[in-house]
């Protein structure tokens, strides 16, 4: 046995022997269920363990598994392993209930559908009717009630899933404050959740904002995940913990129920460890409306999940990316280059280089509608709740000054306060202005420019850097496949962006490649976890005076060297 799984083994069992401390940070009775549950040592020998969706549909149809013994499997995991990892900020005390009625319906011969029995965990910024709360990891919304299942819920329960729980995030999907960046702040820390580790790298960014929907899907806590993306959100947490994360066309699944940035770019997205599972949850989430209503949809994405699908396709990549001004590391590069090359060999025509433009040169527009739209849309999203006096954005920046200390410990709320600076009006020119140079940058004179003169089928860039932009931008699809770790066990993954609706081309690819060259490989739990972020001395923080204009011309610099941290 070498060295990387002899010290993953010994840092597991030292994780079991530490379980019942760390149980009192979870909700949902985790503790009763904890004895008669294996150790994680056992679970890597366990059928369920590591399998895909289809996998675990066979076992349960075999008999050799039940959708309670998976969903108590999980849970025991959890209370194992959250205490350091922290991806999950609350289980669903109705889960086992749920799994148990799962099983009886299935030994009546009924099947809701592709995930029947099977357990999945959300990003809380995703509204469920239960026991559970959402409150995008702010404890500004805790106690609230949400109108209902948003809709991809009520898809995920109709197809027969579990709900699991809420996975940690980047408080406010990343866009409430400046984050320090020197020294780096980690992505993943809510007020409610606190930090989310990295599996593969304990001192390292699991990325964000779905953080801990990734590790979760990483460290094997539940069998999918749910996650969002304004920017970046999706296939950023995916690349950094070797998962794979889809970040569908805008339009493809519903918004509704869903705490929000901005309408103009806000999707949620499956977040798993195969393509396979992804295509599957594709299938269940999709919602149309807006761009995408009344398009022609495939019934069936696993259908286009083909080995030999990369022959003949031509693969552009978007050698800018590559460089250090767009915070791309040396490291995850060459591990990319040679996912390139393995691409090449599968018959693809590497189109190399093509520029599908400037990230920085779209960057202040975008920055611009995020904030126009989220003082509008999230007024209207609170509006909806019940059990709560935050009504708008002026609420919560009231909120988190009178709660200080629990809030702005590391960082403040710049970005809520040049928000809430914003007009509220989608009418403003300015606002209308930032809309339309944005898709002119990065849709018209970008993607779509560069497809059309390269004749590309998908565009290829590295994870971690800022690929995730242009089709972040434009509302186009983008996946993050993994590709294999660097020397030091750092995840690598790259990230594939097509056209407008052009997911079966990316799942397809996705799949060959995956399949090719085959680098799943369990967390190693390298290294220690950084210290407690210092102090930020903001609390307690004055009610007036702030200097909007100071934060104004701050901002770019902030979030341009925060790029990674995804929205």
């Amino acid at each position: 046995m070498d060295s990387v799984i002899d010290r993953r083994i010994s840092r597991r069992s030292f994780l079991g022997a530490t379980a019942a401390g760390g149980a009192a940070l979870m909700v949902g009775g985790l503790g009763s269920i904890a004895s008669a549950a294996p150790s994680s040592v056992q679970d890597e020998e366990a059928l369920w363990f590591e399998a895909t969706v289809p996998q675990l549909q066979a076992l349960m149809r075999s008999r050799r598994l039940t959708s309670r013994q998976l969903t108590k499997a999980y849970l025991h995991r959890i209370s194992e392993l959250n205490p350091l990892l922290g991806a999950v900020i609350e289980t669903n005390p109705e889960a086992v209930g749920i799994a148990a009625r799962r099983d009886a319906e299935r030994r009546r011969g009924r099947i809701r559908g592709p995930l029947h029995g099977i357990p999945v965990l959300l990003k809380d910024n995703i509204a469920t009717d239960d026991a559970m709360e959402t409150t995008a990891g702010s404890l500004a919304l805790e106690g609230s009630h949400v109108p209902g299942d948003a809709p991809l819920v009520r898809r995920l329960r109709q197809a027969g899933a579990v709900v699991l729980g809420k996975a940690n995030l980047s408080e406010w999907a990343n866009f409430r404050g400046f984050i320090p960046i020197d020294p780096p702040f980690p992505n993943g820390w809510s007020a409610r959740g606190g930090f989310t580790r990295n599996p593969y790298v304990l001192d390292w960014d699991p990325c964000g904002s779905s953080s801990g929907s990734a590790v979760a899907a990483a460290a094997n806590l539940c069998a999918i995940t749910v996650g969002t993306e304004t920017d970046g959100s999706v296939v950023c947490p995916a690349g950094n913990n070797l998962v794979v994360g889809l970040k569908p066309t805008l339009g493809l699944i519903a918004q509704q129920g869903i705490i929000p940035i901005a309408h103009s770019q806000d999707t949620a997205g499956p977040i798993t460890r195969s393509v396979t599972d992804t295509a599957i949850m594709l299938n269940v989430l999709k919602t149309p409306f807006g761009p995408v209503a009344g398009h022609a949809l495939p019934a069936d994405y696993t259908a286009f999940l083909q080995r030999g699908a990369l022959a003949g396709a031509r693969i552009g990549i978007d050698r800018r990316q590559f460089g250090a001004d767009y915070f791309a590391l040396p490291e995850i590069n060459a591990v990319v280059e040679q996912a390139i090359g393995v691409m090449a060999g599968l018959g693809a025509t590497i189109v190399d280089p093509v520029d599908t433009g400037d990230t920085y040169a779209w960057f202040d527009h975008e920055f611009n509608v995020l904030l126009y739209e989220f003082k509008v849309d999230i007024a209207a999203y609170l509006a909806t709740l019940r059990h709560t006096r935050m009504r708008t954005l002026a609420d919560l920046i009231a909120f988190n000054q009178a709660h200080c200390t629990e809030e702005m410990k590391y960082f403040g709320q710049e970005v809520f306060e040049l928000a809430e600076a914003t007009s509220g009006d989608l009418n403003d020119p300015i606002y209308l202005e930032a809309r339309s140079e944005s898709l002119r940058l990065a849709r018209d004179e970008g993607i779509d420019r560069v497809m059309a003169e390269h004749e590309l089928d998908a565009v290829v860039s590295p994870s971690y850097a800022f690929g995730s932009s242009a089709p972040a931008v434009a509302g186009y699809p983008s996946i993050s496949v993994p590709v294999g770790l660097t020397e030091d066990g750092k995840p690598a993954g790259i990230w594939m962006y097509a056209g407008f609706l052009e997911e079966p081309k990316l799942l397809a690819y996705a799949y060959d490649l995956e399949q090719a060259l085959g680098v799943r490989e369990q967390p190693a739990f390298l290294n220690d976890v950084i210290p407690e972020p210092a102090d930020a001395g903001l609390c307690p923080v004055p009610a007036t005076g702030t200097k909007q204009g100071r934060r104004a011309n701050d901002a770019r610099r902030h979030f341009a060297g925060s790029r990674r941290r995804s929205r």
